[in-house]
């Protein structure tokens, strides 16, 4: 019996879903795209903002993980580098290639080493908008001015860049679009079993109301908050098992000139980025610290700070130090328990746990992954729910753009040139910015404005009022802090004043 021939058992139940989806991070918000285009009925909450936790707080890399081949894992990275491809196609505004500078070590890994784990890089999947890796002299290449001059041997390689918080934020607006309910600053508090189905609770944590419906599956996509809610849901057995692991960022002014980043090795075999962020600034990351405590108390400890700094240090010609950081971050990965000794050799691999029986619908959990691999964990989710809903559609994700990703050609540099040109009242960095933030949309965030005072209140550093408006009204954004730091990351350039003034105008307009 399916769960939708098992929903007639049930009487004035009221109306019933196909998919509740608990968390609003690039997980929950990828299933819940993929699911509603698939013609399920589906509502997605989050107890806070979208991408409010780990989703928030990545290295903005779209990557196959050259790392993970040490460790064997190259299902994970042939699955990461086909889905890099596929982003970059269907959200070239949000997915950009970067090109990576790769210093030879003699004392920690051989030439031959790093050679042959590129080559496989460049060949698990095929590579259709990436040039291939290739050996460089840092001596004479200009990459090589901002790396210490012992260092002589490198190699070049290529990725993808991301603003992780817009992706999730693209992944829901889509999924809206396709008639999903996305509904933040919601708390699922229980599940219970009715019939075959599930009643769930949720309050909505602005106005403290409680509400029940009624859905046919449930989906625990809560990222590092997973156990908490995995009680919430009586009677489920489990195989795995969640082992949190906190990585914290530094952003430091940019000290070297190009649009390459760094992938430095570092003296305990770990891999740090050194990636260009935000046109002015340096990001910096990530730490490998196992973590015990709530998700929602991580932060960097002075110990991180040391660590990331030294490993710059000692291989670019820097000496960066706590004084240099202008922000840090840190977020906790959900990673799935493993029982291996380092937190660093863990796994980041993705686990669907789904749990089914005669009494109720199934309940699937979600542990580990990627920001890369998310499509695909979306559509392995739903491919696993088929037998469950044999009406559902085929996949479709992967040739579908996202919002504002619809370029003709997938162009995003001539789609960008267009948009300069045709807002020359906007100063060119303002524009940039824009469109970079949202791609097609940005034309409809600017409809009917032909002049700089059409555009509202300047607040600083490119972000004006009419923009704002849209964040608050299309994009669930609620407070300052998701304007200044996910909607946008222009907190890093707002000076206190106009931060203050920005949060005084955002709660004035709400009243």
């Amino acid at each position: 019996m399916t769960v939708q021939q098992a929903a007639s058992d049930v009487e004035g139940s009221g109306e019933i879903l196909d998919l509740l989806v608990v968390g609003g991070g690039i997980n929950g918000t990828g299933i819940a795209r993929d699911a509603a285009g698939r013609g399920m009925t589906v509502l997605l909450c989050e107890k806070g903002d979208l991408a409010q936790g780990t989703s928030s707080r990545s290295s903005r890399l779209i990557h196959g993980g050259l790392r993970y081949l040490e460790y064997g894992e190259f299902r994970l990275v042939r699955e990461a580098l086909r889905e890099r491809e596929i982003l970059l196609a269907v959200a070239p505004h949000l997915v950009r290639p970067m090109r990576f500078v790769l210093p030879h070590v003699a004392q920690m890994r051989p030439a031959w080493v790093l050679r042959a784990g590129l080559f496989l890089y460049d060949h698990l999947a095929r590579r259709r908008r990436l040039p291939a890796s290739s050996a460089i002299s840092l001596g004479t290449a200009p990459e090589g001015i901002a790396v210490r001059p012992e260092l002589k041997r490198g190699f070049t390689y290529a990725d993808c860049r991301t603003d992780d918080a817009r992706l999730v934020v693209h992944n829901a607006m889509a999924a809206r679009q396709l008639g999903a309910q996305v509904r933040t600053h919601t708390e699922f508090l229980h599940a219970s079993p009715q019939g075959a189905l599930w009643r769930v609770q949720l309050r909505d944590l602005q106005s403290g109301k409680v509400a029940s419906q009624l859905v046919r599956t449930l989906i625990n996509a809560a990222g590092p908050w997973v156990e908490e809610v995995a009680p919430r849901i009586p009677g489920v057995a489990r195989r795995h098992r969640a082992r949190l692991v906190k990585g914290s960022h530094l952003v430091v002014p940019k000290f070297w000139s190009g649009d390459h980043a760094y992938l430095l090795q570092n003296v305990d075999r770990r891999a740090i980025f050194v990636t260009p962020y935000e046109e002015d600034f340096a990001l910096i990351g990530t730490t490998d610290v196992p973590y015990a405590d709530s998700p929602d108390k991580v932060t960097i400890s002075a110990e991180e700070t040391r660590y990331l700094c030294e490993a710059v240090n000692r291989q670019l010609r820097c000496t960066l130090d706590a004084r240099d950081v202008v922000h840090a971050y840190s977020g906790v990965r959900c990673l799935v328990d493993d029982d291996q000794a380092n937190a660093t050799s863990v796994s980041r691999d993705y686990v669907i746990d789904v749990a089914t029986s005669d009494q109720h619908a199934p309940v699937l959990t979600v542990l580990g992954g990627k920001i890369t691999t998310y499509r695909r964990l979306a559509e392995h989710l739903l491919d696993l729910l088929r037998q469950h809903f044999p009406g559902m559609r085929p996949a479709w994700t992967a040739s579908s753009p996202l919002p504002g990703g619809d370029f003709p050609d997938a162009d995003f540099d001539r789609a960008q040139a267009q948009f300069l040109q045709d807002t020359t009242f906007l100063p060119p960095n303002h524009a940039r910015a824009l469109f970079n933030r949202h791609g097609t949309i940005a034309r409809q965030i600017l409809s009917g404005i032909h002049r700089l005072d059409g555009m509202g209140r300047h607040f600083g550093a490119g972000l004006y009022e009419c923009e704002v408006h849209h964040f608050t009204q299309r994009e669930w954004a609620l407070t300052p802090q998701d304007v200044l730091w996910r909607r946008t990351k222009i907190g890093l350039r707002l000076t206190p004043d106009e931060c203050r003034q920005f949060t005084q105008w955002m709660s004035a307009a709400k009243t």
